[in-house]
């Protein structure tokens, strides 16, 4: 499965009251798998950026001046994301934004080129609900480095909500699909296929102890309903 990780920075809050895009950032993920590329672009916005917005990302009317416009970043842009299920936190947010930037420039939506769309913060909340569930704050509950984010930048932003996705979804990851890459190659080896031993690696205190936090998370969000929890118990 093809994923794009996608973010965007503005120069405010409303894109119905003319706010325009002034960054956009997208990593690709293939079957939960980053494989390094991505697509990202500062723009010019033709038009002042609100001070709140600028406190929160840092970037400057003046940096932004010898940058592209929208439209001639669109088609690069589009083809990035065609077919690709997007993964957006507060996904409303930059889907409309970009929606209107296509609209300026006489394009279709997002969703004509993309129809699925994955919302994070939709998730989060799901998942724990009554919880402060900004991208910060999953980075904290997930254990995803966030050291280096001071500000928010698209890019950044991108990758950090690639590795939030993955951790919150790892229950959902395919064994069935590894399984079947793996069958496939086995057959190209001809004749049976005869497994070298295995190492098996101990997992180390501070792995075990992030285990364990990481199940008081689930458990605390499930109202005492983790499983592994009952088979710890069991066991």
């Amino acid at each position: 499965m093809r994923q794009i990780i996608l973010d965007t920075e503005t120069t405010g809050l409303d894109a119905n009251l003319g706010h325009r895009i002034i960054e956009v950032a997208a990593v690709e993920m293939i079957n939960r798998r980053l494989t390094g590329n991505h697509f990202h672009h500062y723009l010019n916005p033709q038009r002042e950026i609100d001070p709140g917005a600028q406190q929160v990302h840092g970037i400057s009317l003046e940096f932004l001046q010898d940058k592209p416009f929208f439209r001639d970043i669109a088609q690069d842009f589009i083809e990035f994301i065609s077919g690709a299920e997007l993964v957006i936190h507060n996904a409303p947010f930059d889907i409309g934004f970009l929606n209107m930037e296509l609209k300026l420039i006489g394009l279709e939506p997002v969703g004509k080129y993309s129809p699925d769309v994955i919302d994070t913060l939709k998730m989060a909340k799901d998942l724990h609900p009554g919880q402060k569930n900004n991208l910060d704050a999953l980075c904290r509950r997930y254990f995803v480095d966030n050291a280096s984010r001071t500000l928010h930048g698209a890019l950044l932003d991108t990758e950090l909500l690639a590795e939030v996705y993955l951790a919150m979804t790892r229950g959902q990851n395919s064994l069935m699909i590894e399984s079947a890459d793996a069958g496939d190659s086995h057959a190209d080896l001809g004749g049976d296929f005869v497994p070298h031993d295995l190492m098996v690696l101990a997992a180390t205190p501070d792995e075990m102890e992030s285990h364990r936090a990481y199940l008081d998370e689930i458990d605390k969000a499930s109202k005492g309903a983790c499983l592994w929890r009952a088979l710890e118990s069991v066991a």
